[in-house]
């Protein structure tokens, strides 16, 4: 197993980045990691530390592609950044490397991937899949996360079924709970977007539950969520945002007394408990699924630990070839199909006498 890594991306790179390397070589002995960037302070950066040089490339790339630069024209014109090199390097060798992760610009990462690897056949857009803990300690899916602003209906039922085929060969979810964000859980509930594709989403060979109100996002009573990329985007910063000024909150009053410090000890390992449980960086970085290469986009404010566990994920996912399985599940799924069904079942519905008539 062989992974690319953006060694120049995100807030914490390289160090932290060179650190999880050396931790994850160590830890898995098939493991080869080929770092993407300023080879020279890379190798500055591993000067004296114990590692397998066998196992760890270099790719010199000499740019950096920052979060404030339009996506687009930063990978046509910066030719030498990490991103850029990497992608190209994926592109060129895809029976090599298994995966490529980054935690830096996500305009650039997406952008690079979908126009350089392409979308798997059959995919209309891909969409970006972060992994939310949940009260139960079970994972939940979120898809799309802010790949695509505007979508259609035909983008949504393929998020479905892709984010069933991640949870279920990725995660080992035998029947993943597919539910469709919404503002409400009745089905006349939303915007046209959701009003429209709620019954396609019923008539595909999925586990779909229906819709489910973004409070219950972390409930664990849902595997999947499917949303447009916006409403996905804005969920995922609200979430992330809330857990963060929670736990702060509980540190500071839990701190500002003495009784609240006494107490404290007696939680510490409940709350110590509590932290890991909901945090972010256990849960590796957001896939990308619909392109033909594995593609992670990794937190930009991750640390070693945050790193460690996208390049775990990234060995996972490539492991089970979820390009391949893509293709042949969205070549079986037809939206004509699916809206003449629909529309067969809606028609149905309008004929049958309501509970008023039959009394």
């Amino acid at each position: 197993m062989k992974i690319l890594i953006d060694a120049f991306g995100g807030d914490n790179s390289p160090d932290e980045i060179v650190n999880a390397t050396l931790v994850a070589l160590f830890n898995h002995k098939d493991l080869k990691i080929t770092l993407v960037g300023k080879k020279d302070i890379l190798q500055d950066k591993l000067a004296g530390k114990k590692y397998d040089v066998a196992r760890l490339d270099f790719i010199d790339a000499r740019e950096i592609i920052s979060c404030d630069e339009a996506p687009v024209e930063a990978i046509r014109t910066k030719k030498d950044s990490s991103i850029v090199k990497a992608i190209e390097e994926l592109k060129s060798k895809p029976d090599e490397y298994g995966a490529f992760l980054s935690a830096g610009s996500t305009g650039a990462i997406l952008s690079a991937a979908v126009l350089k690897l392409g979308r798997v056949k059959g995919v209309v857009r891909p969409a970006l899949a972060p992994i939310l803990p949940t009260s139960k300690g079970t994972p939940v899916l979120l898809l799309d996360a802010g790949a695509n602003m505007d979508t259609k209906p035909i983008n949504l039922v393929q998020f479905a079924i892709l984010g069933h085929i991640y949870m279920h060969k990725v995660l080992g979810v035998q029947k993943p709970r597919v539910a469709l964000l919404n503002v409400g859980t009745e089905d006349a509930k939303g915007n046209e977007l959701c009003k429209e594709v709620l019954p396609l989403l019923k008539r595909l060979p999925i586990n779909f539950v229906g819709n489910m109100e973004a409070r219950d996002i972390m409930s664990g009573n849902y595997d999947v969520v499917v949303a447009d990329g916006f409403a996905g985007n804005v969920a995922l910063k609200a979430t992330e945002g809330a857990c963060k000024t929670l736990l702060k909150e509980m540190k500071t009053a839990l701190l500002s007394s003495l009784s609240g410090k006494i107490g404290a000890l007696f939680l510490k390992k409940s709350l110590k408990g509590l932290v890991k449980k909901f945090d972010y960086e256990m849960f590796g970085g957001s896939v990308l699924l619909g392109t033909k290469s594995v593609v992670i986009k990794v937190h930009g404010s991750s640390k070693q630990k945050g790193f460690l566990s996208a390049i775990e994920q990234a060995m996972v996912v490539a492991k089970c070839d979820i390009p391949t399985i893509v293709e042949n599940e969205i070549a079986k799924i037809s939206l004509e199909e699916l809206e003449k069904k629909a529309e067969i079942v809606e028609n149905l519905d309008k004929s049958q006498p309501s509970g008023a008539e039959n009394d």
